[in-house]
């Protein structure tokens, strides 16, 4: 329904709005609050004003630590070596310095502030040169630095028996106990990189007085009696050579036992005593059964002792099946034969 100017009240309401708004009274004159209710909407009121007073401020606490953290994280994370400490992230201004830090009063460094990344890369290079000094005290001695024959075996082919020669061999001078320490070395002689994939096989053969019987091998490993072998920590699984580099496979000869002695004289006996004396010259009688002329006796019977003459031949075959390359121990007749695995050519 429309109303003109003339329906409307002096407030503005047409005369619907007003019947509307006189029900409205009505029902709801008689509805009273509960007890209380006013000194609760007194205290509530206030409190929520400040929860949300609380959670600005939390928001903007959070924005702010948010705005510091992630620059400090990224530098942390963009310093250099293996000692970038992540948890520094939170101290911002001591990994990224201030104005004015560094520099103690009497000249000298500071160790506040910015100065931190300062202290903290002295002592990485510290660190560094006392890498550089260590190196394994046991066995030959180990060469610092990695050898150049030593890369990535991705994609290089395993060496064949074609490819692999110049097989050589060394043998030390027995030490204090009778150990005996050698080498075996074999080259890659071929002109492209290949793999070696293992120290081949080594087997003893006995001569003369050796004992084959009381002969054995045993893999090198920490803590055994040849303790002038390499760290098996420097043993290798694979090692790819390049043309002319080599590979070595070191053994020592443990002995067991000495070789028996045997005796000699200048007849070529061994030893056993003759049963008959020999005399030195003849007797002669005269008519009257005198004897006269030379002299009786026996001669002396010199009699020395020495040792057997006993080997112990090492030999180490190529994982490939050749080259094969051979060294022989003197004086050996009873031990063990220790070996290591792959190591790189020092």
């Amino acid at each position: 329904m429309n109303h003109g100017p003339d329906d409307q009240s002096p407030t503005g309401l047409d005369s619907d709005e007003l019947a509307l708004r006189g029900l409205l009274h009505q029902a709801v004159q008689e509805i009273e609050p509960r007890d209380g209710t006013l000194d609760h909407l007194r205290k509530a009121v206030p409190a929520r004003r400040a929860r949300k007073r609380q959670a600005v401020v939390g928001m903007a606490a959070a924005a702010l630590f948010v705005g510091t953290a992630i620059p400090a994280l990224l530098h942390v994370s963009n310093s250099t070596g293996t000692d970038a400490d992540p948890s520094m992230a939170g101290h911002y201004s001591q990994a990224q310095g201030g104005a004015g830090e560094g520099k103690g009063p009497d000249g000298g460094e500071s160790t506040s502030g910015g100065s931190a990344g300062k202290t903290e890369d002295k002592g990485k290079g510290e660190q560094k040169e006392q890498d550089k000094g260590k190196g394994t005290g046991s066995g030959a001695g180990a060469s610092s630095g990695a050898d150049p024959a030593v890369s990535s075996t991705a994609g290089v082919p395993v060496c064949t028996a074609a490819e692999l020669g110049s097989a050589t061999q060394s043998v030390d001078a027995p030490d204090s106990v009778g150990t005996v320490y050698g080498t075996f070395r074999i080259t890659n002689t071929s002109t492209a990189d290949c793999t070696v994939v293992g120290p081949g096989t080594v087997s003893p053969t006995a001569a003369g007085a050796a004992d084959a019987t009381k002969i054995s091998t045993a893999r090198h490993v920490a803590g055994d009696v040849a303790a002038g072998l390499p760290d098996p920590a420097l043993e290798v699984a694979s090692l790819v050579l390049k043309p002319g580099s080599a590979y070595d496979v070191k053994f020592a000869w443990v002995p067991s036992e000495t070789c028996p002695t045997t005796g000699d004289n200048s007849t070529g006996d061994t030893g056993t005593p003759t049963p008959d004396p020999t005399p030195t010259g003849g007797a002669t009688t005269d008519g009257g059964g005198t004897t006269t002329g030379g002299e009786t006796g026996t001669s002396p019977q010199l009699v020395t002792e020495g040792t057997a003459d006993g080997s112990v031949t090492v030999t180490n075959t190529a994982e490939a099946g050749a080259p094969s390359v051979s060294a022989t121990v003197s004086n050996a007749c009873a031990g063990t034969v220790y070996w290591t695995g792959v190591l790189a050519a020092s």
